[in-house]
């Protein structure tokens, strides 16, 4: 949907200036003309920009009354948008990185503070997938990295966040990091998936060692296909969460249940809001060391939430346990356990 409100004014200015004062097509010193604004949306909140733009007077020189805009302004913000490159990267990162949907992503943005709209979500990954192909296009730098190590071994994935969009093919080098290719398709099958493997074989100058993937059936069809007499070993990651499945709903359970026995913490802080006394501000830590357990949640299949809950809310019992145990405040402590 699109955005309804009024976007917030900004509070604070910045003001950017050219580095180069000489022109680049003659030489010639650029004097400085006029003042451009700009408005920009960060995950530091909005911010206005006030751009000094010099311009050549010289006559005979290619770029004549061209605008030379400040250098810094491209690593702040795209040329004609709103959002800065920082809610930019951020977005990529929690699609590509985290598997997050538009919704997702939309709902943590707005939690941040970043007044935007979900249609423009869509918009800003569009955005990032473009200047991921375009960092990616430098092939000799990353030729001379992967000639020093000798060899790749791939890790392939197919993100598709949202069902009925395209697929996001993501090829990565295991030992460097680098990622080699990022490609939207409109279909992960072999006959797709293939080309793009014998492309990057090619590309990387390098022998191909192995490749990692999940087990989709249409990935293991390219990588032979592509990579005859390859080694192609499963993740090991998605085999462990797959096994991990009934233990992580077990667990998920039983966080379920001992939220229920804690749900009550707000009504004690309320309680004791007002009050000043020492015992009000054990209370307080006390209720708020609740609520920060409550909200910490693992990521399976790693880390069990329900566990973690259950470890944190006994180390508080206990606390409490040996606070009352040394003539505490007895009343407050058994309405804060109960």
């Amino acid at each position: 949907m699109a955005r309804t409100s009024i976007r917030e004014r900004p509070d604070r200015e910045e003001i950017l200036w050219p580095v180069q004062t000489a022109c680049p097509a003659c030489g010639h010193p650029m004097r400085l003309r006029y003042d451009n604004g700009r408005t920009l949306v960060t995950l530091a909140g909005p911010v206005r920009l006030r751009l000094k733009i010099r311009r050549c007077e010289m006559d005979d020189c290619s770029r004549h009354h061209r605008p030379y805009r400040p250098e810094a302004e491209g690593a702040i913000a795209l040329a004609q948008h709103e959002f800065g490159l920082d809610v930019i990267a951020l977005v990529g990162t929690l699609r590509h990185g985290e598997h997050r949907s538009v919704p997702e992503i939309h709902r943590t943005l707005r939690a941040r503070g970043v007044a935007i709209a979900e249609r423009s979500v869509t918009n800003l990954l569009d955005r990032y997938d473009e200047l991921l192909a375009t960092s990616l296009s430098d092939s000799a730098r990353l030729r001379q990295r992967l000639a020093a190590q000798g060899r790749v071994i791939l890790a392939l994935d197919g993100l598709q966040p949202d069902v009925g969009h395209e697929v996001l093919l993501v090829i990565r080098d295991c030992l460097s990091g680098e990622v080699l290719l990022a490609r939207s398709l409109l279909s992960g099958t072999a006959r797709d998936l293939a080309p793009l493997l014998r492309a990057v074989a090619r590309a990387v100058g390098v022998p191909v060692a192995g490749v990692v993937s999940d087990g989709q059936t249409s990935i293991r069809r390219a990588v032979e296909q592509a990579l005859p007499g390859v080694a192609h070993q499963l993740c090991q990651f998605h085999f462990l969460r797959e096994a991990a499945l009934p233990i992580f709903e077990a667990d998920r359970h039983a966080k379920k249940e001992l939220k229920k026995h804690v749900r009550g913490v707000r009504p004690i802080e309320r309680s004791v809001d007002e009050l000043s006394d020492p015992q009000a501000a054990v209370m307080q830590g006390y209720c708020a060391a609740v609520r920060s357990a409550i909200t910490d949640d693992g990521q399976a299949p790693l880390a069990a939430s329900g566990l973690k809950l259950k470890q944190r809310l006994e180390k508080v019992a206990d606390s409490l346990e040996r606070v009352a145990e040394k003539g505490g405040p007895r009343r407050r402590l058994r309405a804060c356990r109960g």
